[in-house]
């Protein structure tokens, strides 16, 4: 059985993924394409306490993402967005905010994907051309095409990526199997063009 896809990706992580620098991240961020999430105990803000998973701004902390990487790697926070909120709060106790570090910052995996749909960054992420992958990307390729020579598409793209899991369980001998979304990165542009969408 392969394991769900993943819940985060920390800033290092994603900026590996992608090709780019964490200062990258950050623009997006500010932009608006992107949310940087943490998790903190609980303090307080105004009359409310607050605690667990919070939005953070990037320019609240602009020396952490500074391109020449000589910025801090830990910084107080004194403003947050709580995940279900609209608006930002700002903490109230302690005085001196939350300290937040650089490897505590992360990007939920949905963002992650659709951000690489919306820029397609298919190519980077599987590495390009000469990359060697643990997977059998090439025979996952030949059980498309045989699956839908033999059978037609099946119904939903979800039940494509379930039947390719089960095959790589089947198939893998060195028992690395991918994960979901990585299987959804390889099948979409097929998928797509094999549904005629644009």
């Amino acid at each position: 059985m392969a394991l769900p896809p993943r819940v985060f990706f920390t800033l290092h992580e994603t900026a590996a993924r992608w090709g780019c620098t964490i200062a990258d991240i950050a623009g997006w961020v500010c932009d608006g394409k992107l949310d940087i999430l943490t998790g903190i105990s609980a303090v307080t803000c105004g009359a409310d306490r607050v605690s667990g998973r919070v939005i953070i701004s990037p320019m609240d902390i602009l020396p952490m993402f500074r391109r020449c990487g000589t910025g801090p790697t830990v910084a107080n926070l004194m403003r947050i967005k709580p995940a279900a909120a609209e608006d930002w709060v700002y903490i109230t106790e302690p005085h001196d905010g939350v300290a937040v570090s650089i490897a505590d910052m992360q990007i939920t995996g949905p963002d992650v994907l659709r951000f690489e749909d919306e820029h397609d960054l298919l190519r980077r992420v599987g590495g390009g051309a000469g990359s060697v992958s643990p997977y059998d990307w090439e025979g996952m390729y030949l059980t498309v095409i045989r699956r839908v020579h033999e059978k037609g598409l099946p119904t939903t793209q979800s039940e494509f990526i379930a039947e390719l899991q089960e095959w790589f369980a089947g198939a893998a001998q060195n028992g690395e199997v991918p994960d979901e979304s990585t299987i959804r990165r390889r099948l979409r542009p097929i998928w797509k063009a094999l549904r005629g969408d644009s």
